[in-house]
C-alpha cells in the first residue's frame, strides 16, 4: 500500500508540473502570481479536511470553494471556527498587511498540514481561493494533491476587463453566468456588457416596452459577410436566413446576473449605445430619429445611417428616462454610452440638428456629437455615475469627466491620458477576440477578419511608452472584446475567447518585466486540464508543436 501511495505521488508530480529545459517546475497558475516560492512538499486535501473560518463576513468566499469541490470532486468541507486538534485544515483570515496594498492583494501559504489564505478584504480572499483551486490535482486520486507554496500576490492594473456583445447574438442568462465564471477564474474584475445596438435591444426598460417588444427582434439575419454594389449600397445577392431572431433580459434577469457577478467581485458595466448604433431603438420609437422612420431592426452587419436626432429635446428626455432605469440595475461607477461609429449624414441635412448647431454655436456635426455626449454626461453625473465611451467621443472635444475606451489603435487613449482623462486600452489588435487565431482561415470558424494569435495578446503592454509617468497614471488597464456578428453560439464564444482571455489576464496582472510567454505556454498546457474538467470549448492552437 505504501509503495502504491508513493507511486501515486510520483505520477502526480510528473503529470501536474511541467519540467522546462531549465529544470524549473511550473505551477499551472494563470495569471501567475507576483511572488511564488515552492517548498517541494505536498498537501493532501480530502473530505476530512476542515475549513477554519474565524470571521463570518468571509463565509460567501468559502462557499465558492465548497461549490467547486462539490461540483468537480463530489464532496464539501466542514467549516469550523477553531483550529482542529488533529488533521489538516484550510485557515481563512482577513488581516492588514505591512506594505501598502490593494483590496485584491492576498497571500497563500501551503505546508503539508495547513493552507492559509489571508487578505485585507473579501476580494483578496476570493482571489486566493481562485489560485488555490488552480493548484488542485486533476487526476483521479484518493486525495486532491496540492503543492506546498508561499505566494504573495496583487494585480498590476485596476481595470482588467472582458466584454461580451449580446446585441448581435443573444446569450441566455445561464450562458452569461458561465462567461462570468471564466472571468472570475482568471481574476478579471470588470464585465463590459454590450446590451444595445442596431441589430438588437436586449435590456427591459419599463417606461418604453416597445424597446424589447419591437427592438429585441429582427425578422431575419444576414448569412455570412455583407457585400456592396459599385455604388456602396447593400448587394442584392446577399443571402438571409429567413428566420426571426430575438431575445432580451428582463430587469429581474439583470439583477440576478449583476448579483452573481458581484458575488465573484466582478463589476458589470452596461453599454447603452448612443448616438449611433441605435436602429433597434428607433425601430421601436422612430420619433427620436431625424427622419421619423419607419425603421426595422437591422438584419445586416455593419452600421446604420439612422441615429438619434441630436436636435430634438425629446431625444434627450427619452435617453434620460432609459438611463434613469439603467442606473438602478447596475451599481457600477461607470455607464458605457458607446459613442462610436456615429454616421452623421442625417445630422447634416436635419433641420433640427442644424438649428442645434447654430443655437449652441457649434462648428460642425463633430462638435454636435461632443454636445450630445457632454449633455448625456451631465445627466449621468447627476445620477451619481460617470461615463465611459469609445474613443470617438474625443471628436469635437471630450466631455469634462469622461473616461475613454481606446479601440481604434492607441492614439485615442494617448490623447485622452495627456488630457488627464482615465483610459481603458482595447485596440483591435490584440484586444479583439472576434479576430482569427490562425493564419489558416479555412480551418477556423468565420470571423470578422484580422489575425490575433495568443502570443500577440500576451506580449501587449497597455501603457504606451510615449506617456510620461504622470500621464501613465491615467491608464486604468485594458480589456478584451468579443463582438458576435459571426459568433452564433456560446460554445463559439468560448472558442474565440479562451485561452486568449487567459493571456490577457496575465498581461494585466503581472508587471511587464515578469512576463515570459514560453513559461506561460507551459503552464497553459497543464492548466488546460482544468478547462477540460469544466467543459470549456477552448481553442487549442497553443498545443501545436513549434
Amino acid at each position: 500500500m505504501k509503495r502504491l501511495f508513493l507511486a501515486i505521488i510520483t505520477l502526480f508530480q510528473a503529470a501536474a508540473f511541467a519540467q522546462p529545459a531549465a529544470g524549473k517546475k511550473v505551477l499551472p497558475l494563470i495569471p501567475y502570481p507576483s511572488e511564488v516560492k515552492m517548498t517541494g512538499d505536498l498537501f493532501f486535501l480530502n473530505s476530512n479536511t476542515k475549513i477554519v473560518l474565524m470571521q463570518e463576513n468571509l463565509s460567501k468566499e468559502i462557499s465558492s470553494l465548497n461549490e467547486h469541490l462539490k461540483k468537480y470532486y463530489n464532496f464539501e468541507l466542514q467549516v469550523i471556527s477553531n483550529i482542529p486538534n488533529d488533521g489538516n485544515y484550510i485557515l481563512i483570515l482577513q488581516k492588514g498587511f505591512d506594505t501598502k496594498n490593494t483590496s485584491e492583494e492576498y497571500e497563500l501559504n501551503v505546508n503539508n498540514n495547513q493552507i492559509q489564505i489571508s487578505a485585507s478584504s473579501e476580494h483578496g480572499v476570493f482571489n486566493g481561493i481562485q489560485t488555490l483551486i488552480q493548484l488542485f490535482s486533476i487526476e483521479k486520486t484518493a486525495d486532491i494533491i496540492i503543492p506546498c507554496v508561499n505566494i504573495k500576490d496583487k494585480p498590476n492594473y485596476q481595470w482588467r476587463g472582458m466584454h461580451l456583445d449580446c446585441s448581435r447574438h443573444f446569450f441566455s442568462k445561464e450562458e452569461v453566468k458561465k462567461y462570468i465564471d471564466h472571468l472570475a477564474m482568471y481574476k478579471f474584475n470588470v464585465f463590459h456588457w454590450h446590451l444595445t445596438d442596431d441589430q438588437g435591444w436586449r435590456i427591459e426598460i419599463k417606461k418604453y416596452p416597445l424597446l424589447t417588444e419591437v427592438g429585441s427582434k429582427r425578422k431575419e439575419t444576414l448569412i455570412g459577410k455583407p457585400t456592396f454594389d459599385k455604388n456602396g449600397q447593400p448587394s442584392k445577392t446577399d443571402k438571409y436566413d429567413g428566420k426571426p431572431y430575438g431575445g432580451f433580459y428582463t430587469q429581474e434577469d439583470i439583477k440576478e446576473i449583476v448579483a452573481y457577478a458581484t458575488s465573484k467581485h466582478i463589476t458589470v458595466v452596461p453599454e447603452i449605445e448612443m448616438p449611433g448604433h441605435s436602429l433597434a431603438a428607433l425601430a421601436a420609437y422612430p420619433q427620436y430619429s431625424c427622419t421619423g422612420g419607419p425603421f426595422e431592426t437591422f438584419t445586416r452587419w455593419g452600421v446604420s445611417d439612422d441615429v438619434y436626432c441630436a436636435g430634438k429635446e425629446e431625444t434627450f428626455h427619452f435617453l434620460e428616462d432609459i438611463l434613469s432605469e439603467v442606473v438602478t440595475l447596475f451599481p457600477s461607477e461607470y455607464i458605457h454610452i458607446g459613442g462610436d461609429e456615429c454616421v452623421k449624414e442625417r445630422w447634416k441635412t436635419c433641420a433640427n440638428c442644424q438649428k442645434r448647431i447654430a443655437d449652441e454655436k457649434l462648428k460642425d456635426v463633430n462638435e454636435l456629437q461632443s454636445y450630445f455626449i457632454t449633455r448625456m454626461e451631465k445627466y449621468i453625473n447627476s445620477l451619481g455615475k460617470k461615463i465611459i465611451g469609445w474613443d470617438e467621443i474625443l471628436e469635437g472635444g471630450l466631455a469634462p469627466n469622461a473616461a475613454v475606451m481606446s479601440w481604434r489603435g492607441t492614439e485615442g487613449g494617448i490623447a485622452a491620458a495627456k488630457q488627464k482623462h482615465f483610459v481603458v486600452m482595447t485596440p483591435g489588435k490584440p484586444c479583439y477576440f472576434d479576430h482569427y487565431q490562425s493564419k489558416n482561415k479555412a480551418a477556423e470558424p468565420l470571423a470578422i477578419g484580422g489575425f490575433n494569435p495568443i502570443d500577440s495578446v500576451y506580449s501587449y503592454n497597455p501603457t504606451p511608452k510615449i506617456l510620461n509617468a504622470d500621464e501613465a497614471k491615467f491608464i486604468m488597464g485594458a480589456q478584451g472584446n468579443v463582438w458576435t456578428e459571426y459568433i452564433l453560439t456560446f460554445s463559439q464564444v468560448e472558442y474565440m475567447s479562451v485561452p486568449r482571455m487567459a493571456a490577457l489576464a496575465e498581461t494585466l496582472w503581472l508587471e511587464q518585466n515578469k512576463k515570459n510567454f514560453k513559461e506561460f505556454s507551459e503552464r497553459l498546457k497543464i492548466h488546460s486540464k482544468l478547462l477540460d474538467r469544466k467543459g470549456v470549448n477552448y481553442a487549442k492552437h497553443f498545443m501545436a508543436k513549434k
